[in-house]
């Protein structure tokens, strides 16, 4: 996970030109507000690999929370080690 700095495709997410504070939710309804826009966003995919690549550990990017970033790392290292081991 090297740190990619390409931030290209924020030009083209839905969230351009939203309040950045409703990606930054306090609670769960405000995850849930954040997922509903970033499940129709063109860039979601980008997003979530730019917050995975870079560790950002605030927010919602990509339609994942904090905590489901969390999952997917801990996830792909898990893949990676069991790769590693056959």
């Amino acid at each position: 996970m090297g740190g990619d700095v390409s931030t290209d495709w924020m030009a083209r997410g839905k969230c351009r030109d939203m309040d950045p504070a409703l990606f930054f939710p306090n609670d769960g309804i405000g995850v849930q507000v954040a997922q509903r826009i970033c499940a129709e966003c063109p860039v979601r995919a980008a997003c979530l690999e730019y917050a995975l690549s870079n560790r950002v550990d605030h927010g919602v990017w990509g339609g994942a929370s904090e905590r489901e970033r969390r999952r997917i790392l801990r996830q792909r290292r898990l893949t990676r080690l069991q790769a590693s081991h056959n």
